[in-house]
């Protein structure tokens, strides 16, 4: 055997000289210690965006000017601020109102939401286009979990107390996974998962509205859209006509407003000024004709004035304990999902970056300081952002308009909505949901990937059809169980020689690639582990013998299967089941009477194959090559000894 090795390398050589074709050693990694190995590994799952490289050779003084900065965003902005920028700010400041009945709330704590976390995330937010506030589904969610353990009309003080102290938790699980770092659990949250999950909820919210839109005095708590609809037409004698052709003019005028702000962008004024608009016209209208005395039902009194801190209203007993950690995290979770969704897709159609655990940290914190301050859960609405965006926002000072804005209002104007409709504020939040239904985007899904139109479709249904939660939980699981098929799932391919050349690729995608006799050269491209090494074993031992059927059909068959390369140019790494996978497949080709090649094992390979001591038994003389080219090349003579 060591003959033959000893012959093989001196042809390697010669092959070498005369082909034209240099035969090039794989280097061995450099020596690591176990240290140096953790703080890269920390480095790249914590720190992937190397946050602290603009510290690097940087004055004492000016380091801590950048850390204040990185920390605080808004001092790196409000220095260069302009008058300028604060008018297309304050455009983009002036949105509509809260979202604070679908959460079951009463509605200055939805005004309360619009004023104290935008001031908190101008400060420590680090978009520039994100409006921070309520959430139709996050405030979905939160009533109707919430109402399982309390009852909003029998004891609002309580639902409240739920309320506020789920929003503590949903605060601190956001935060807690920016402080460490943990951004990337967000990313199980798919494109196709998002798409659907956030169609399927802007039809829940919808339909939950038609409450309100009817005149519907008894209604469903449930959120399917079968108990919905049932509950819709099992009451038609409390529909209110006056009622509904109030919602559907002003559903008609603020969707109008929306389509004129999108297909012209210098109209967007008109999509953000038509809530406030809405409001103002049928309040009015509703104060001079009395349409309160003809079933038109009204938000009611309001108190003016700033409500006093609310941390002594969060609740921690065991009682309801695991009622509001649930609901936050639920409503964490989506809350963010939506913050982070429409920081990054404003982001890159400005052509900047969003750092995601900031801005986990920062929506995080808001909420926590928002449960205190008589807030509920809170994030960047994407309806809102578009807003933002559209009306030319510039930088996070829109949110300290809108705050101010909401301020004064909790202030001066309270009384006045004594007599806004609560019909109007249904047309608002439905106007505001229906651009979460993103047909293009579930189109374009399928057209490119069928698996993840199926997620999006799963997502959706769920939502539609069991509950928003249960959607969400599907989707995500599919998804899941998608990431879990391709990691114990991973391809194997078969290359082949394109004519003319030194080049090897998948002979599935290019048809004019051919075997090469003799050899049976595979690909691997994914990390070999426990949870693949089974597959992979079974995977090559089909792969070995398909090919011998093929080539024992062959009429110009040259000669038998002599050789099995391995390609690991794109296994990154191994663990301790894979080595004895390579190990078994070794011995598995020894015993076929084939002989087993690697082709550019990667450092890591190398080095756990150092580590088991298999460096010799697997990487020996002629079995180890940088391409799968010189392999060929160098074995080729081999090939004709043997015929």
């Amino acid at each position: 055997m060591e003959g033959e090795c000893m012959r093989r390398e001196e042809g390697q050589v010669e092959i070498g000289v005369v082909t034209s074709e240099a035969v090039h050693r794989v280097a061995e990694p450099p020596p690591q210690s176990t240290v140096d190995k953790v703080k890269v590994r920390m480095k790249e799952t914590f720190f992937p965006d190397d946050p602290f490289r603009r510290f690097k050779g940087q004055p004492l003084k000016r380091k801590w000017v950048l850390a204040a900065q990185y920390l605080f965003p808004v001092l790196d902005w409000a220095p260069s601020y302009s008058f300028s920028l604060f008018k297309s700010d304050l455009v983009a400041g002036l949105t509509g109102i809260s979202y604070a009945k679908l959460a079951s709330l009463p509605p200055a704590v939805g005004l309360y939401t619009s004023f104290v976390p935008p001031l908190v995330y101008s400060v420590l937010g680090s978009s520039r286009d994100v409006a921070v506030g309520p959430v139709s589904i996050a405030s979905l969610v939160m009533g109707s979990m919430l109402r399982q353990a309390a009852n909003p009309n029998a004891d609002p003080y309580l639902f409240l107390q739920l309320a506020l102290t789920a929003t503590f938790f949903a605060g601190l699980f956001q935060a807690s996974l920016g402080i460490l770092r943990l951004g990337f659990i967000i990313d199980f949250l798919s494109k196709a998962t998002l798409v659907g999950f956030m169609a399927g909820s802007a039809i829940i919210v919808s339909l939950q509205q038609l409450r309100n839109l009817l005149g519907i005095v008894h209604f469903t708590k449930k959120m399917g859209v079968v108990p919905v609809m049932s509950s819709v037409f099992h009451n038609t004698n409390e529909w209110s006509w006056e009622t509904a052709a109030m919602g559907i003019c002003f559903l008609a005028f603020l969707l109008l407003a929306r389509h004129a702000g999108m297909r012209r962008p210098k109209l967007s004024w008109i999509s953000v000024g038509a809530p406030l608009a809405s409001v103002v016209v049928s309040t009015l209208v509703v104060f001079l004709l009395k349409a309160q005395n003809h079933g038109i039902s009204t938000i009611g009194k309001l108190r003016c004035g700033l409500n006093r801190p609310s941390w002594d209203k969060l609740l921690f007993d065991g009682t309801h304990l695991s009622t509001t950690m649930k609901t936050g995290l639920v409503t964490g979770i989506i809350s963010l999902a939506e913050g982070i969704a429409s920081g990054r897709t404003f982001a890159s159609l400005r052509s900047y970056k969003v750092d995601g655990n900031k801005e986990m940290m920062a929506i995080g914190l808001m909420n926590i300081v928002g449960s205190c301050t008589s807030c509920y859960v809170s994030t960047g609405a994407f309806s809102r952002s578009a807003v933002n965006h559209n009306a030319g926002c510039k930088t996070a000072m829109s949110n300290v308009v809108m705050a101010t804005t909401v301020m004064l209002t909790l202030l001066l104007l309270m009384p006045l909505f004594a007599y806004t409709p609560n019909v109007v504020l249904a047309a608002i939040i439905i106007a505001a949901v229906v651009g979460l239904v993103d047909v293009p985007a579930a189109c374009n899904i399928w057209k490119l990937d069928k698996v993840d139109f199926l997620v999006c479709l799963s997502s959706f249904l769920g939502v539609v059809f069991v509950s928003v939660q249960q959607g969400l939980a599907i989707a995500i699981g599919l998804s899941t169980f998608r990431i879990l098929l391709q990691i114990t799932r991973p391809k194997m391919i078969a290359l082949g020689n394109i004519p003319g050349t030194s080049i090897y690729r998948d002979m599935h995608q290019y048809k004019e690639a051919k075997g090469v006799p003799g050899f049976l050269i595979l690909a691997i491209e994914a990390p070999i582990n426990f949870s693949n090494t089974t597959y992979l074993n079974e995977r090559h031992v089909a792969v070995i013998t398909r090919w011998i059927e093929n080539e024992t059909t062959m009429e110009d068959k040259e000669a038998s299967l002599r050789f099995l390369i391995l390609d690991l140019s794109a296994v990154p790494t191994v663990d301790t089941s894979g080595i004895t996978f390579l190990n078994e497949l070794k011995k598995s080709t020894e015993k076929d009477g084939l002989e087993l090649i690697f082709v550019n094992p990667m450092g890591e390979v190398m080095e756990k194959l150092q580590r088991a001591n298999k460096i010799q038994e697997f990487l020996g003389v002629g079995s180890l090559y940088l391409t799968v080219g010189e392999a060929v090349i160098s074995l080729s003579p081999f090939i004709k000894e043997s015929a």
